[in-house]
């Protein structure tokens, strides 16, 4: 009997946000076609390995999880993490090979029809060549942050560019995926070392060399940075699948009614939430100017605050001294996430935002602007790209950066004056009020009958065509 499932492996990176994006897509994929399976073969890395175990037990229709073997635990360079990170992935190649053959070996089972690995996870390439299976990249970040990607490798390996001089001089350049120069403060830390670079430039090769790519974006938003990709012939098909989003926000928990009784209470649109991501901490001294800049903006705000002490009764200890009771009723500090849903409510007419790529298009989604305050990896390209080159955000700062392998160093402070200003702008700036809201409108036609909509469905013929009977 001829098959009748085509099987996807999905290998996400080892981080919380890459691994619930695809689990995300892949929800997509299968509830779009029947014929459809997928196995996401997920990397235990010790910091998320609770979260990793619980994979094992979830329930999704046609989408089950396999644990792979511990690969040798990253020895952490400081000087250059991303090398650590990288070897890390490599050493898990040799089990995905152990599962893919496996799973070809048992009788009837399903064809498989291709690896979704992720963007961070290049090295997997091989191991798909090994079998003869499509490799399809899973792009969570933005199209004219691919873009980039290519053109720096472009520098690097047809024009012989020194691209960390490059990258650590004062300028700007011009990138096809982008209308406007970007400069050189904005691009990302690993460009700015020989190891990094190396790591960059070599994922950026491999990633020519797939099937496709899948980028987390919808053309509306991104219309130049698509045709660009498009339009050039060394670059795999591009299929735009966004936005990909986790609206489910989780279990709800007392203390997120508590936060939305307090949003009932507050006038429409009148309310700041400032969120920086999982991982988006500060020191006691950045702490209190946005605890200043906040004060004297004048406007309400709910700040999700991720630092210790993590109990509520010592708050004192990093904001400053009267803080929490001179801001009883027209704000709140809470020590967790707020659910991404919290966005919709009526009451919240702004975000400051680290500029995860996630994060911004959950904005659009629920039609909020949002003000930059970029912290590592691609999110100070992500806050250019939003304030300068779409329009579509307000600025606090765009090149700010933290080492989150070293959160001890010394960081430029961002001042409560400056603050301050770009919530006033957040919350005045009527002309990008609207271009949000309209962007929102858009970003929801194209999951439903539109371009995204349209795109998937050519994917998923891709994905079948050569594995299924007609």
């Amino acid at each position: 009997m001829a098959n009748t499932v085509a099987e996807l492996l999905f290998i996400p990176a080892p981080l919380v946000d890459h691994i619930i994006s695809a689990i995300e897509i892949a929800k997509l994929l299968v509830n779009r076609d029947q014929r459809l399976s997928i196995t996401v073969l997920t990397i235990k890395l010790p910091p998320i390995a609770t979260y990793i175990e619980s994979l094992a037990n979830k329930s999704i229709d046609r989408i089950s999880f396999i644990q792979l073997k511990d690969g040798t635990p990253p020895k952490l360079d400081s000087k250059n993490p991303m090398t650590s990170f990288d070897e890390f992935i490599n050493s898990h190649c040799k089990y995905v090979r152990d599962v893919v053959a496996g799973m070809i070996s048992q009788p009837g089972s399903s064809r498989v029809a291709g690896f979704v690995i992720d963007m961070l996870c290049t090295s997997m390439i091989d191991v798909a060549d090994e079998f003869n299976v499509p490799t399809y990249v899973y792009f969570s970040s933005n199209a004219a942050f691919l873009g980039f990607k290519l053109h720096i490798e472009t520098l690097f390996n047809d024009q012989n560019q020194d691209v960390v001089e490059l990258s650590n001089s004062d300028g700007e350049i011009l990138v096809p995926a982008f209308n406007k120069p970007v400069p050189t403060k904005v691009f990302p830390s690993m460009v700015r070392t020989r190891d990094g670079l190396e790591i960059f430039v070599s994922s950026s090769r491999k990633r020519r060399t797939v099937r496709a790519i899948m980028v987390n974006t919808f053309p509306e938003l991104e219309t130049h940075a698509i045709e660009s990709l498009s339009s050039d012939s060394s670059i795999p098909r591009v299929y735009t699948v966004g936005p990909v989003l986790n609206l489910e926000g989780g279990t709800r928990k007392p203390y997120d009614d508590n936060v939305i009784r307090w949003l009932d209470g507050q006038p429409p649109s009148s309310v700041v939430v400032l969120s920086f991501g999982s991982m988006g901490s500060f020191q006691k001294v950045q702490i209190e100017e946005i605890a200043h800049g906040l004060e004297t903006s004048g406007h309400r705000f709910l700040w999700s605050l991720h630092q210790p002490p993590s109990d509520h009764e010592d708050q004192g200890a990093v904001l400053p001294e009267g803080f929490v009771e001179r801001i009883s009723g027209i704000g709140k500090v809470i020590r967790w996430d707020p659910p991404v849903t919290l966005l919709g409510h009526c009451a919240v007419g702004g975000v400051v935002s680290h500029c995860g790529w996630d994060s911004m298009l959950e904005s659009l989604w629920f039609g909020v602007p949002l003000a930059t305050w970029p912290l590592y990896a691609e999110q100070q390209m992500s806050a250019f790209e939003m304030v300068v080159e779409l329009g579509l955000a307000v600025e606090i700062k765009l090149d700010y950066k933290m080492d989150l392998f070293n959160p001890q160093a010394d960081t430029v402070i961002v001042t409560a004056n400056e603050i301050e200003g770009g919530i006033r702008r957040l919350m005045a700036d009527k002309m990008i009020r609207t271009k949000v809201k309209e962007m929102s409108e858009k970003s929801r036609a194209a999951m439903t009958k539109g371009s995204s909509y349209d795109s998937v469905s050519y994917l998923i013929q891709d994905f079948i065509k050569k594995h299924l009977p007609s």
